[in-house]
């Protein structure tokens, strides 16, 4: 039975500015819907290329969406930042609504998109618990039977009775996910925010998801570029790309889908808006390798440098994670650990030459503490494929694996 159906939805937003521009504007758009005609301004709205400059201000951040999740479903939603999958989660959890197309869904529906979804933040962690099962339809008796289970789960028992505005971000994320997978809602819908807390945390929460639609049967919206736990987690996956669906079927397939659809992506930068984190800020994770060339060779050595600024004194080491396509980990590399002052920094990570293959790789950064506490994560920060550079013939071939050493063979006469 399908608990949600969405049928050729999209989302037109006018970029920079609030509402819909003008008033001349507004009129117009009345004018034709009075008269049951199609807003004027669809027509002229452009695909959402982020990295292309546009001849419009109207960009469809989604367009003609259809889909349907059965009851029981757990939908992982991929794509590459800006291909529509928080839009998308928005219009689910009835945040924004679409400007074209409709939603129907069955059934109660808790969303954590953002760190603080659904908690006001005068109120204290125990207030907003009751406010969030109040507004799930809950009564006061069945959020009291969940209540120490949710603080439990949460972590957050001395500060239960303190406002939220002072909890930190993993606290605010941990009560977050504790209350929407514990209120009972039939839908459970979890942007990347997970991503925040700290690994064991992580873990708990992915479990927990398991645990809610193996036995509850409830359904669940995964976003997330953690490869690994949409191949684990989800029994279905679906693919965005430019606010378009490209793929809906088996997670394998759309993780593999996924890394076609932009096979290198080779520099990748943040600003200080679009990487908030209280401790350090992200700003660059490029792949070094000779100069003059478009793409990496298999024979090259590779540099994967990472430039980011700390906010306060930090003790702490940087993990590289080099995965396949598939989430599976060819190797993983930490830095030394370092005592880090309030400036910016550069790590290099270096890859010697004639060691990985003609494959396509995903690099990971994890920032630990030397206490094994991991501030952040990042997934899919860089994506790249290696070209073979040797002449291929009968007695060279593609050699198969996730790495290709060069190693030699010593033949001896016996």
């Amino acid at each position: 039975m399908s608990i949600i159906k969405i049928e050729n939805i999209g989302k037109v937003y006018r970029l920079g500015e609030v509402g819909t521009g003008s008033l001349q504007q507004d009129l117009n758009r009345w004018w034709h819907k009075v008269r049951g005609k199609e807003d004027p301004y669809l027509r002229i709205g452009e695909e959402n290329d982020r990295t292309a400059r546009g001849n419009t201000d109207f960009v469809w951040a989604l367009r003609d969406i259809s889909l349907e999740v059965e009851q029981g479903d757990v939908l992982g939603i991929i794509g590459r930042n800006g291909a529509g999958k928080s839009t998308l989660l928005k219009l689910l959890s009835r945040v924004t609504e679409p400007t074209t197309g409709c939603i129907s869904m069955q059934g109660r529906v808790a969303s954590l998109l953002e760190v603080g979804t659904g908690m006001h933040p005068e109120l204290t962690g125990r207030e907003n618990i009751y406010l969030n099962g109040a507004i799930l339809g809950m009564t006061k008796r069945e959020i009291n039977l969940k209540f120490d289970e949710i603080v439990e789960f949460a972590g957050v028992e001395r500060y239960i009775d303190t406002p939220v505005k002072r909890y930190s971000t993993g606290m605010h994320v941990r009560l977050g996910f504790a209350v929407a997978a514990h209120l009972e809602p039939e839908i459970l819908i979890v942007d990347e925010v997970l991503a925040v807390g700290d690994a064991d945390f992580q873990k708990k929460c992915l479990g927990k998801m398991q645990e809610v639609s193996e036995a509850d049967g409830r359904t669940i919206l995964f976003v997330s570029h953690n490869m690994m736990a949409i191949k684990n987690l989800c029994s279905r996956a679906i693919v965005l790309n430019n606010g378009g669906l490209i793929f809906d079927g088996t997670p394998d397939v759309g993780i593999d889908k996924y890394f076609r659809t932009e096979e290198n992506v080779l520099h990748q930068e943040w600003s200080e808006e679009t990487f908030q984190h209280e401790l350090l800020n992200l700003m660059e994770v490029i792949l070094n390798f000779s100069k003059g060339q478009e793409i990496p060779l298999t024979t090259q050595a590779l540099t994967i440098a990472c430039r980011f600024k700390v906010k306060q004194p930090l003790n702490m080491r940087i993990v590289l994670i080099l995965r396949t396509s598939t989430g599976d980990i060819v190797f993983e590399v930490p830095s030394d650990s370092y005592d880090f002052i309030e400036a910016a920094y550069e790590v290099d990570f270096c890859i010697p030459p004639n060691f990985l293959n003609a494959i396509t790789y995903s690099v990971q950064l994890n920032f630990v503490t030397d206490d094994g506490n991991v501030i952040f994560y990042i997934t899919d920060a860089l994506r790249f494929k290696p070209e073979e550079s040797r002449h291929l013939n009968a007695f060279y071939h593609l050699v198969q694996g996730v790495i290709k050493p060069d190693l030699n063979a010593t033949i001896v006469k016996l």
